[in-house]
């Protein structure tokens, strides 16, 4: 049986965000004992939040389901003011692991308000960030998922326009989008394009060096990971067989025949152990050999908010 080259991409798995608000829950578990209580999933990762669910994190969608009292986070993915002010107004103990370049997205959108512009909002409907950011400026937001839907937004004042975008966006996924805002509104305004998260642009680069090298591409993530899914999407845009797996259970040994190399990336929100445990799996089905994609070795690392790291205690009724 031919040897079989593992080919894993570099960058890939947990970016700076998810890092940082993983950590959060478990130093909040460490400092102030579970439960815990999280609004939403604390990142789209079912490995993830299972794993916090044992340790005695609960997860609930609303802040209402959140004893008196009790410890509370919210996800990396960001929340509305509205959602910000029910966890205030009953004095919860709260703690934000929201993304500090999703905050830079809230505070942009909050800047452009204050300059009487209307906010067009780039991202996927139903999201979480979507929605924490439209719950951050005081008129809402015109959501924009694709370059057709710009023809058809209604706007108060094409003067008076900036857009944001979902940070799980990337350069080329928001570039065409914004190239036709451009053309129809000369006057929008709008970040920089280096604004635009680096994990998710560094992520997609590495699919693309590596979809020129391998014959199928596996996804180690979550289906409801938007970065996860774009992943495999783009692999399959380029024309390489690609699946989006949550570990190494959801192998099918049938993939692996009459390829000579296959590509192993990650979404930014699944850990490491979950890759190499893929890894494992095929190493039982055909002789390999590993190599790993020269490419961006990242460094970024945001700081904890100050309830974590003892700076400042909070008050719960355990």
């Amino acid at each position: 049986m031919n040897e079989l080259k593992i080919i894993l991409a570099q960058p890939r798995g947990f970016c700076a965000g998810v890092d940082r608000a993983i950590e959060i829950v478990e130093k909040a578990l460490s400092l102030y004992g579970a439960p815990v209580y999280v609004r939403h999933e604390i990142v789209h990762n079912r490995w993830v939040v299972e794993d916090l669910r044992a340790k005695g994190v609960v997860f609930v969608q609303e802040v209402s389901e959140i004893p008196d009292g009790a410890i509370t986070v919210f996800s990396a993915h960001g929340i509305s003011e509205k959602v910000e002010n029910s966890a205030r107004l009953r004095d919860l103990p709260v703690i934000d692991a929201t993304c500090p370049l999703v905050t830079k997205v809230h505070k942009e959108a909050q800047r452009y308000e204050a300059q009487d512009r209307q906010i067009i909002l780039i991202g996927h409907e139903g999201h979480p960030e979507v929605e924490g950011t439209s719950g951050r400026v005081q008129n809402g937001v015109l959501l924009v998922q694709n370059a057709k839907d710009v023809a058809t937004l209604v706007v108060s004042d094409p003067q008076k326009l900036a857009y944001v975008t979902q940070t799980t966006l990337s350069v080329d996924d928001t570039k065409e989008i914004i190239e036709a805002l451009k053309k129809r509104f000369p006057e929008i305004a709008g970040p920089e394009l280096r604004d635009i998260c680096y994990a998710t642009q560094n992520r997609q680069n590495a699919v693309r060096d590596l979809a020129s090298q391998v014959d199928m591409l596996l996804v180690v993530g979550s289906a409801n990971s938007s970065n996860s899914n774009r992943l495999r999407d783009l692999a399959a845009e380029i024309g390489i067989t690609a699946y989006l797996i949550d570990d190494a259970k959801s192998l099918n040994p049938q993939w692996f025949d009459n390829i000579n190399s296959v590509g192993i990336t990650a979404g930014a929100s699944a850990p490491e152990h979950l890759v190499q445990g893929v890894v494992s799996a095929i190493e039982k089905l055909r002789p390999t050999i590993i190599e790993t994609l020269a490419g961006i070795a990242e460094n970024t690392r945001f700081k904890l908010p100050p309830e974590v790291t003892g700076e400042r205690m909070l008050n719960s009724n355990g």
